[in-house]
């Protein structure tokens, strides 16, 4: 192993980054050099087979025993990734978003093994699975399907060129589904015919996408996707490759290894059989189902293995965050996403752009007072540009309804769990009542994302007052600090904003409360 001396990056070379992804049957580390959005040296790997969502309840508990394995996990991991210097970024899939006490396995994680955990929404795990396939298998200008299994749920996604057109995440994986429909050792043959009506249920809607968007090239990720693969090669009296990455399974070959697992008496049995991961045995057919299922119902012949996947994904959308674009703007990707489902559902959307012109120029100009960084403004924008969206369900109350739809969307893509939160926190409390920690939501926030949403609601509120005719009549605003937060509103050629500043005032309690000052509103001279 390299020392981290010797990998210590000089001016413009590449970075060396980790990424772990906890998976619900498996944590990964993946450590590389990141040299751009297409450029990944991989210099380090380390898999080990925590079995996270081992517990019963449809994987809504973590047990005591699978928390405890994946924090011995997390800091080996950790202490990999140190010894060469690299920083960690951490996502969190089907077990942990699921369970009901994962803020358990998160504080522990930050307390005990010095890593903070990201929780990713479904959507989200598939556009960074999909992110990484696309530097492993050369299909970049084809449009693509992309099948994860995974062992809580399985991702699916048709995408060309980095965007994604459509995706699922299912509520089926490995581990899950064998917890439902094999529970003793020899699957009986009415199991096996449950499990495949069940999954084709599950497959239906997106089958529906892929009938209205067709793709070019079938690609699969993931460990079951790479024992069957094992097994189809063995089948075939392959010799054993370095890597099975860019092979072809084709229908044929994963029948006859699916007839292998379903006739194979026992778990000992399976794990026999020529190829097969022995650790995998006792949940590899749950998995196999599912892709026969994903080959027959989706029309697939054939399918390349990758892999890259999740981690890989989130080692280049790190760096992307790092550096793609302006500090002070959204990135393409995630601003693309707001303002699609602004578009979608906001029925005025120059009063929503011009008060997060405003927010933002508050939120500059504070930025001694509240010494909040460049992600806090990035979710101010968003939550500025989406806190009317609750309009399109009801004016009553829409600041909750806000909240449920950002908070519930699959359009905001490339924000992590936290993130989509946050924003939706901020939009939440745009108006109305305050942050509480008495609100479940809000009392659930650790207490710097508290500190965030207080201060970004606080300055949101303040901006829609100072658009309070819809009419953008306040063309910007001047800040000081001195006794009092004093903000200058500009009037639009002389326009009359009294109304504008009024309402403004009415709104300002949030903000002085938490940036600790009196807020004056006044016309600039």
């Amino acid at each position: 192993m390299a020392s981290a001396e010797s990998l210590e990056p000089l001016p413009g070379a590449p970075e060396v980054l980790a990424a772990i992804d906890i998976g619900t049957n498996s944590f990964h580390l993946v450590v590389a050099r990141v040299g751009g959005p297409n450029a990944i040296e991989v210099i380090a790997r380390e898999k080990e087979m925590v079995r996270l969502g081992s517990g019963a309840g449809e994987l809504k508990h973590l047990n005591d025993a699978a928390v405890d394995r994946g924090i011995e996990a997390l800091d080996r991991f950790r202490g990999m990734a140190e010894a060469y210097g690299a920083p960690i970024t951490a996502v969190a899939t089907s077990a942990v978003r699921e369970a009901r006490n994962q803020q358990v396995f998160l504080d522990r994680a930050l307390a005990e093994a010095g890593i903070e955990v990201e929780v990713v929404s479904g959507f989200e795990e598939a556009r960074l699975i999909h992110l990484g396939v696309l530097q492993a298998v050369a299909v970049f200008d084809q449009q693509l399907l992309l099948c994860d299994i995974g062992g809580g749920s399985t991702e699916l996604l048709v995408g060309r060129r980095g965007e994604t057109l459509a995706a699922r995440s299912l509520k089926m994986g490995a581990i899950r589904l064998t917890q439902r429909f094999f529970g003793s050792d020899k699957p009986s043959a009415a199991a096996v015919e449950s499990c495949r009506r069940y999954v084709r249920a599950n497959l239906a809607a997106f089958g529906r996408d892929v009938g209205n968007l067709g793709f070019e090239v079938a690609v699969g990720s993931s460990g079951t996707m790479a024992t069957l693969c094992a097994m189809a090669g063995a089948r075939n009296e392959m010799p054993m490759p370095k890597t099975w990455n860019n092979f072809s399974l084709t229908r044929n070959d994963l029948k006859a290894v699916v007839k292998s697992l379903i006739k194979a008496s026992s778990p000992d049995a399976r794990a026999k059989l020529p190829g097969m991961d022995p650790k995998r045995a006792d949940i590899i057919l749950a998995g196999a189902l599912i892709l026969e299922q994903v080959f027959e119902d989706l029309q697939i012949e054939s399918m390349i293995y990758s892999d890259y996947a999740l981690r890989e994904g989130v080692l280049l959308d790190s760096w992307q965050r790092h550096h793609g674009g302006s500090l002070h703007h959204l990135s393409d990707l995630r601003r693309r996403s707001v303002v699609h489902l602004a578009e979608m559902m906001n029925d005025d959307r120059e009063h929503s752009q011009h008060v997060a012109q405003l927010a933002l120029s508050l939120f500059d100009q504070t930025r001694q007072l509240h010494r909040l960084g460049d992600d806090a403004r990035e979710y101010l924008e968003a939550a500025s540009l989406l806190c009317n969206l609750g309009l399109f369900l009801s004016h009553a109350g829409h600041h909750r309804h806000s909240y449920y739809m950002i908070r519930n969307s699959e359009h905001l893509t490339g924000f992590t769990n936290r993130e989509i939160e946050l924003i939706a926190q901020i939009a939440r409390y745009h108006r109305k009542s305050v942050p509480e920690v008495k609100h479940p939501e809000f009392g659930a926030l650790a207490k710097k994302d508290q500190y965030l949403v207080r201060c970004c609601a606080g300055l949101l509120r303040i901006a829609i007052g100072l658009d309070r005719t819809h009419g953008q009549k306040v063309s910007e605003v001047a800040v000081s600090a001195r006794k009092s937060l004093t903000i200058r509103a500009v009037p639009k050629d002389g326009s009359d904003i009294g109304l504008e500043l009024f309402s403004a005032s009415q709104r300002s309690d949030l903000a002085a409360e938490t940036l600790g000052l009196p807020v004056e509103l006044v016309v600039a001279s």
